[in-house]
């Protein structure tokens, strides 16, 4: 699969957040290229402030995989990572993320914070970004002016 065609997986992820009046933002997990993992913000479903769509997709895939470890996996999320799931990511020792759009007011891999890749930390993830990051943004942007 893709990175194109895992973003597209995320997006579907997004909507499905959308559709549940969550912000909508997705993200999958990837092993070899196939899905073991699937999530979607559900803070507000689950009335809980840790269950945003990467943290979802990785408990998803950590249960698949029966292990906490996900080394080897690729997260795909259609917003750049806050701090808490940036550490999550690097707790998890995945080898690669993919994001589509920036977080000019959390995100924590270069744009607010530079949490993924810090120099002091013992981990390191290749990160790939901008793929449909005007298509996502796009998306956030309608959620929150319809909300205003």
């Amino acid at each position: 699969m893709t990175d194109q065609e895992a973003m597209y997986e995320a997006i579907a992820e997004a909507h499905a957040a959308e559709a549940e009046g969550e912000v909508p933002v997705g993200a999958i997990v990837l092993l070899d290229g196939q899905i073991i993992g699937r999530g979607n913000n559900r803070v507000i479903r689950d009335n809980d402030p840790t269950a945003h769509a990467e943290i979802v997709a990785m408990r998803n895939a950590a249960q698949h995989l029966h292990n906490y470890r996900l080394t080897g996996c690729t997260l795909v999320v259609t917003l750049e990572p806050c701090a808490m799931c940036a550490g999550a990511i690097l707790h998890a020792r995945f080898g690669r993320l993919v994001y589509a759009a920036a977080d000019p007011k959390a995100g924590a891999c270069g744009s607010v914070l530079e949490v993924m890749n810090h120099p002091r930390l013992n981990h390191r993830v290749e990160v790939v970004s901008g793929i449909f990051a005007e298509d996502c943004s796009t998306m956030l942007t309608n959620f929150f002016r319809a909300r205003r």
